[in-house]
């Protein structure tokens, strides 16, 4: 039976829905999602979570049901609601997973809250934003958008980030989700990704770091893939053939298999560091 949805206020003033699956004695794990979508966007991966887990997916500011304030949309704003979130919920310290625009905000919480960050885990996630042309030309259609936003935009743009089939029923989720999403925040939230500092230039991360893409992802490219492996010290990184963009998506029960081992060497790599 999937886990009802929660809504908790946090000291960064905005209230947020969460869904919390698997164990809440288990190793902590916040799964933060990408541009436009929602919680729902692990649907899913969750079923496929070890109890082991304490995973709880987080809607974040402006998406889906989560409250819309004038700003905030910033890795660092992000980051903040997630550092907020945990306190809330007692969490002294989670691997944090970000997929695509979350994987940004994922590499700013693990720079701003390193005693924090039992481990990272990047899913589809970009360096930075200056060489991809892409993502220069989505701003230039998100620029133009007004309210209510386009149902065939939207579904284009979610369709865009898979390279294999995704149950039907699914897609149709994620659509409507992003459809909740106001112009202003498509806006704000693209901006301020693309206005901030690239987080491996502006420190180095020091958690345990794993790396998931595919190859087949329309977004993010292999260069951006090798360069976070590079830039942060240790950093796994593992390549998913004939993928899109969202692996837990199209892959959701490997990913699932690949958060819970690298869960499990986390939590005895901090076991092992306590000791001594």
């Amino acid at each position: 039976m999937r886990p009802a949805t929660s809504s908790i206020q946090l000291d960064t003033g905005v209230a947020l829905p969460y869904r919390e699956h698997s164990d809440p004695a288990g190793t902590p794990m916040i799964l933060l999602h990408g541009y436009s979508d929602s919680l729902h966007s692990f649907d899913l991966l969750a079923p496929h979570l070890p109890e082991s887990l304490r995973a709880i997916a987080v809607t974040q500011r402006g998406h889906g049901d989560a409250d819309r304030p004038d700003g905030g949309y910033t890795p660092e704003g992000h980051a903040a609601d997630a550092a907020a979130l945990m306190d809330a919920l007692g969490i002294e310290a989670a691997v944090i997973v970000g997929h695509s625009g979350g994987g940004y905000t994922a590499q700013r919480f693990a720079l701003d809250h390193p005693g924090r960050t039992l481990g990272l885990v990047l899913v589809g996630t970009f360096r930075g934003f200056d060489d991809n042309p892409g993502v220069q030309e989505l701003r230039a259609l998100v620029d133009a958008l007004t309210d209510p936003v386009d149902p065939g935009f939207v579904r284009g743009f979610q369709e865009s980030c898979v390279a294999d089939a995704v149950p039907a029923g699914f897609m149709d989720a994620v659509v409507a989700e992003s459809l909740k999403v106001p112009a202003r925040v498509w806006r704000a939230y693209l901006r301020g990704i693309l206005e901030a500092d690239v987080p491996t230039e502006s420190g180095t991360i020091a958690a345990p770091t794993l790396i998931l893409w595919g190859d087949r992802d329309a977004f993010v490219p292999s260069a951006d893939q090798d360069a976070l492996a590079a830039a942060i010290p240790g950093a796994e990184l593992v390549v998913y053939e004939g993928v899109g963009h969202c692996p837990h998506w199209e892959r959701p029960e490997r990913t699932a298999a690949d958060l819970a081992a690298f869960a499990r060497r986390a939590s005895a790599a901090q076991m092992a560091a306590s000791t001594f």
